[in-house]
């Protein structure tokens, strides 16, 4: 198996050879082989390239010499000696026609490498065949662009959009626009260079020098959202990320990877939020109708349906009656399990309504425990439950702020309490619960404590750095200068407060209405207060704030209910 990263890689000039191509797509779970190798701030993939070659995934190897970190990788790789066939293709950043030919040649030249390697002789009826023509046909899609992703982000993607999925990046899209016939006719060296001029004419990568072309793909009238992915440490792809969301109407993610299998679950919620923006979040698991029991408890005119929002820190649930008012909740600390942590809740909340479980004839799950409920109908992602729950508790909010336990999310909503847009901060504890139960800790205080104590501050005392680790080495520094505790905080506060402000000041400015802060840092005046000043509006908070998630989950349910009557 030849194993490449690149669409302009001619492949076809391989199973002229009689051998297999593939991408290399591998995502693993850490770079402990390739960070002993490579310099840290090498980008993901080429460290995933170093670590599938080290882990003897990749004994033939093709790669592309389209930046610098390409280059570095093959160096790395070539002193591994652990490649049987290594090869650096060189790539035009044209398509004139003098770079046509300098690429015919160097195409000829890798022919006569294998050759030389393989002992094997290229079969022109073997090449020909390879340009087979596949019918494609035109219906809406989900375009995934920006640079490659790993076959465990696509599948991921695929299997959690409804829609179409289409692979745009530097390594999908390949398609040739070859008649076999006509290269038939010609002499080696005019087929190699129709076959260079076809593999250059392909939609042009972002790192071409020419690349005004790509913009047929925001201009498609099938597409109808764009997922667009980029790598730690590599910037390049930024330019026209920047460039797209200028132009473009419809709904577009961006999520960046180090190319490791690390941020699968934050990864998850993200498409999946995106999935319900794009398309609904009605009947997101169809197969799990309301049963004939359920129908027949509804049929009686007394019942009730159940939002679990399992999260890090806490486990919320909400029961509705069948007039869509509260009828109880309840919050817990998660414990040694998301399914435990569900049933204790839910158990308590049905205890508190005095009511019987069975009474209950739909429950919908949230949060990043919810794949782990079993007991629930359906399962929504947090960031489309906490919409509708602070639409339900008050309609003039156009900005929802959510800071959990483990990451902060900014979500803009329409008049109708559905998702426009989102932003999550997921990449570290900085400005999220964790980091304030930290830092509360590092003081000996109870969050209790230091919501209220930050108030009396008296000198602005400024926090650096957002760092979970570095801060709490900034505030035991702090404590050793004898500033005072409640200056410390309220440096605390205002360093959490401008990360969570930045990042919902970029969806709600362009979008009027109320803003609301939802989740259990709602409580926290100093924070609230500091929120404030830095995004120049009035947050909405109200008593219900840490139950969102849970009630938008019990609102589904109940309008399903509705839906069946």
């Amino acid at each position: 198996m030849i194993h490449y990263v690149c669409k302009y890689t001619p492949t076809e000039l391989f199973q002229g050879f009689g051998e297999k191509c593939a991408v290399l797509e591998e995502m693993p779970e850490n770079f402990e082989m390739s960070d002993q190798i490579a310099h840290a701030n090498l980008c993901g993939f080429g460290k995933s390239v170093i670590q599938a070659v080290l882990e003897g995934k990749a004994e033939e190897l093709v790669l592309v010499n389209c930046c610098d970190s390409m280059r570095r990788v093959y160096d790395i790789v070539e002193s591994t000696g652990k490649c049987k066939f290594l090869y650096m293709l060189d790539i035009p950043h044209d398509d004139e026609e003098c770079e046509k030919v300098k690429f015919a040649v160097s195409i000829c030249r890798l022919k006569e490498a294998y050759e030389e390697y393989s002992r094997k002789k290229f079969d022109k009826s073997l090449f020909l065949k390879a340009f087979e023509q596949k019918d494609t046909e035109n219906k809406p899609y989900i375009g995934v662009l920006g640079v490659r992703v790993s076959g465990v982000l696509e599948q991921m993607i695929r299997e959690n959009i409804q829609m179409n999925v289409e692979n745009l990046t530097c390594t999908g899209g390949r398609r040739l626009a070859v008649i076999p016939e006509d290269l038939q006719k010609m002499e080696e060296e005019a087929m190699f260079l129709a076959y260079a001029d076809t593999l250059l004419c392909q939609m042009p990568c972002f790192r071409m020098n020419n690349s005004t072309r790509r913009n047929r793909l925001y201009l498609d009238p099938y597409l109808k959202g764009i997922i667009y992915h980029t790598i730690k440490f590599c910037d390049y792809y930024g330019f026209e990320y920047a460039s797209i969301k200028k132009n473009i109407k419809v709904p577009m993610l961006k999520i960046e990877t180090d190319f490791t299998s690390q941020s699968a679950g934050q990864l998850l919620t993200r498409i999946q939020a995106f999935s319900e923006t794009i398309e609904g979040a009605e009947d997101t698991n169809p197969g799990k109708e309301i049963s004939e029991e359920a129908k027949k408890r509804m049929e009686s005119g007394v019942y009730y349906t159940a939002g679990i929002d399992s999260g890090s820190t806490s486990t919320d649930v909400v029961i509705l009656d069948q007039n869509g008012k509260i009828k109880s909740t309840m919050i817990i600390p998660t414990g040694g399990g998301a399914m435990m942590s569900a049933e204790k809740s839910l158990e308590l909340a049905v205890e508190k309504a005095g009511i019987q479980k069975e009474e209950i004839v739909r429950i919908v799950t949230t949060g990043y425990g919810r794949a782990y409920i079993d007991s629930g109908d359906d399962s929504i992602t947090e960031i489309t439950c906490h919409a509708k729950g602070a639409h339900y508790l008050n309609p003039r909010v156009r900005t929802v702020i959510d800071i959990g336990g483990q990451d902060i999310k900014a979500i803009s909503i329409d008049e109708n309490g559905a998702v426009k847009n989102f932003l999550m901060n997921d990449k570290c504890a900085a400005g999220t619960g964790r980091f304030l139960e930290m830092m509360a800790r590092t003081l000996g205080l109870s969050l209790e404590e230091m919501s209220t104590k930050g108030l009396e501050w008296k000198e602005n005392v400024v926090i650096s750095s957002m760092c979970t680790v570095f801060a709490e080495s900034e505030v035991v520094s702090l404590v050793a200068q004898n500033k005072n505790v409640a200056d410390i905080i309220h440096g605390l506060n205002v360093s959490v407060a401008s990360k969570v402000g930045a990042l919902a000041a970029r969806l709600g400015k362009n979008n009027p209405g109320e803003y609301m802060m939802t989740g259990g840092v709602a409580k926290n005046k100093g924070i609230t207060n500091a929120l404030e000043e830095k995004l120049g509006a009035k947050l909405y908070i109200c008593d219900e704030a840490q139950l969102c998630g849970a009630l938008g989950a019990a609102l589904f349910a109940y309008e399903k209910c509705k839906q069946g009557e």
